[in-house]
């Protein structure tokens, strides 16, 4: 994708070439993502230069987005979903402007791309049992007969690792750890091809996140998912992740396969969050948090966004948005220290 684009340009192109897909989550300058109160618009998440471009990979491919609270991934993910509307810029979608796109493809889009959320229990509607809340949507979205409910239903439970036999429950019932799976069985009830997952095992124990983020991992497997992962937990991005994208203050600062982000990161901030990841060595280590704190998403700073806090910041970093360069195959970095 080339030249900037007044507004952000979000693309996803999920498109099978034989055995392989192409897909890109593309932004440039601009985006808007405007929550409403009332008839006032109170808030605004400006997603700024957010171009994710992969070669042709793999169907099963995790991409990950990384960086502080606050940043832009969760609006990001929203958006890509099509759960959030930007108020400037387009969303394609194998090259189609979801705008653009008939009734029918629009319901093909939606189905395509599914969101698995932080909070299970605040996703799922109290009022309904597991059985009801994975029928709903295929049964909306005429998926399968109404003869084919509990063996539909069952087979989804059973890919998610939840024993259908308590699907009579209500969410109240069960874990986080099992509300979740429920979740998941919802979103592949629909059978997509794209899942976001925006913190979806940040509120589970530790136990529980090793559980699910292995589910994850199967799930690519059998069904050739492809994932984009919004995280700000490094040790689950090296994990299961097959390519980062480090996220400040809603631009992409650094892009690579996550390998070359943990062996050679580039970027200062991403050099200053993989410093203060936790790991278990022997002898006593201090931990310093990144300086200062995330300047404010609605009035972020000229320049780069990340000068005030960087140590490294020069006279041009105040005034002039560094550009994203490719310092290794396949390695993206935006800092002015490249071109020294």
């Amino acid at each position: 994708m080339s030249g900037i684009l007044y507004g952000l340009r979000t693309s996803l192109l999920v498109g099978v070439l034989s055995a392989f897909a192409a897909a890109i989550i593309g932004t440039s300058a601009g985006l808007f993502a405007a929550y409403m109160g009332g008839r006032t618009e109170t808030a605004m998440m400006r997603l700024v230069d957010l171009q994710l471009s992969f070669p042709t990979i793999l169907m099963a491919l995790m991409m990950l987005a990384v960086g502080e609270s606050g940043c832009g991934k969760s609006t990001l993910g929203r958006a890509i979903a099509g759960i959030t509307s930007p108020s400037q810029g387009h969303i394609l979608w194998k090259g189609m402007d979801r705008s653009a796109m008939s009734k029918g493809e629009q319901h093909q889009f939606g189905l395509a791309s599914q969101m698995i959320f932080q909070n299970p229990m605040a996703a799922l509607n109290p009022r309904m049992t597991v059985e009801e809340l994975i029928w709903e949507a295929p049964r909306t979205h005429g998926l399968a007969r109404s003869a084919e409910r509990d063996a539909y239903v069952d087979r989804y439970l059973m890919l998610a690792g939840f024993d259908p036999a308590m699907k009579k429950r209500y969410p109240h019932q069960f874990s986080g750890g099992q509300r979740q799976r429920v979740n998941i069985a919802r979103a592949l009830a629909v059978q997509p091809k794209f899942l976001v997952c925006d913190e979806s095992v940040a509120a589970l124990d530790v136990s529980i996140q090793a559980q699910v983020i292995n589910l994850f991992m199967e799930l690519r497997d059998k069904l050739d998912l492809t994932y984009l992962f919004v995280s700000h937990d490094l040790g689950v991005v090296e994990h299961i992740s097959d390519r980062v994208a480090i996220m400040y203050l809603g631009r992409i600062v650094e892009e690579a396969p996550v390998e070359e982000v943990f062996r050679r990161p580039n970027h200062p901030y991403t050099k200053a969050l993989l410093a203060e990841v936790p790991r278990i060595e022997p002898g006593k280590r201090q931990f310093k948090p990144v300086d200062g704190e995330l300047p404010s998403p609605i009035n972020p700073p000229k320049g780069c966004h990340f000068h005030p806090r960087c140590p490294f910041a020069m006279d041009r970093c105040h005034m002039e948005v560094p550009v994203k360069k490719e310092i290794a195959p396949g390695h993206l970095s935006a800092c002015h220290l490249n071109d020294e």
